[in-house]
């Protein structure tokens, strides 16, 4: 099947963390983007010396169907510097044009999962497709009854991204626990980051609390490469089977 390149244009723009930007997109050929959450695009660009190169970045929009003409193409950017990624989407101006192709990927909720509950578990950007499921979660909830237990890693309050929406789609919906991880400093007591489920410390070592269980769980893990091995190893050792065990490294690039 021969890969599908399409123009993006920038309508919008908000920072998530200190150098995290969410970008929102539409599609500026206006055709359809056929697209299963949990899937990835990536972004071409050329570097100054004529040298051309691409991102990844998974789709943040929040929808369980094809995404129509004009609907948002939403993706979280991290700002890394000196990076010509970063350049790019720093000096592109609201109403300016890229060019991507995609979408790419298998990390998504399979139909056939039988399961009754999902274990979903990222950290930085590697958050993003799981605020893509949220809409096929809630439907996956009331249809099947299942429980979610989204495990967030960050270093700080300040890092936690999309962390007010999983918050609040937790309060929405009993069947979805929340549970933010804070590596290095926790927020203050009566913040508006502070959550009564979270906990200090990766989310690799708050992982057994919730007892892994292979006759009831799918994992999905997303985020950095040696959390990811981590779970990994831990889920395999509760006993799941590795297509149980589904995952997505997320390494910065320049």
């Amino acid at each position: 099947m021969a890969i599908v390149h399409f123009p993006l244009k920038l309508t919008g723009r908000r920072m998530l963390a200190p150098s995290v930007a969410h970008l929102s997109f539409v599609r500026d050929d206006g055709q359809p983007l056929d697209y299963i959450p949990g899937q990835f695009i990536q972004i071409h660009f050329d570097y100054a010396d004529g040298a051309s190169a691409r991102r990844s970045y998974s789709l943040a929009t929040q929808h369980d169907h094809a995404l129509g003409p004009g609907e948002a193409v939403e993706i979280a950017v991290s700002y890394v510097p000196g990076g010509a990624a970063t350049a790019l989407f720093e000096g592109l101006a609201e109403g300016g044009q890229i060019n991507a192709s995609g979408p790419f990927g298998r990390f998504c909720l399979m139909p056939s999962d039988a399961n009754t509950r999902y274990l979903l578990i990222g950290t930085g950007t590697g958050i993003t497709p799981f605020r893509a499921m949220l809409p096929q979660l809630e439907i996956l909830m009331r249809e099947r009854g299942i429980e979610v237990i989204l495990l967030q890693g960050a270093r700080t309050p300040e890092e936690l991204l999309y962390g007010d929406e999983f918050r609040a789609f937790a309060e929405a919906h009993p069947g979805f626990r929340f549970v933010p991880c804070f590596s290095r400093k926790l927020p203050e007591p009566g913040s508006p980051q502070a959550h009564a489920d979270m906990r200090h410390g990766y989310v690799q070592n708050a992982l057994a609390e919730f007892a892994p269980n292979a006759d009831s769980d799918i994992a999905y893990l997303c985020g950095n490469p040696n959390m990811v091995d981590a779970c990994f190893e831990a889920l395999k050792a509760a006993g799941l089977p590795i297509p149980h065990v589904r995952r997505e490294k997320y390494v910065s690039n320049k």
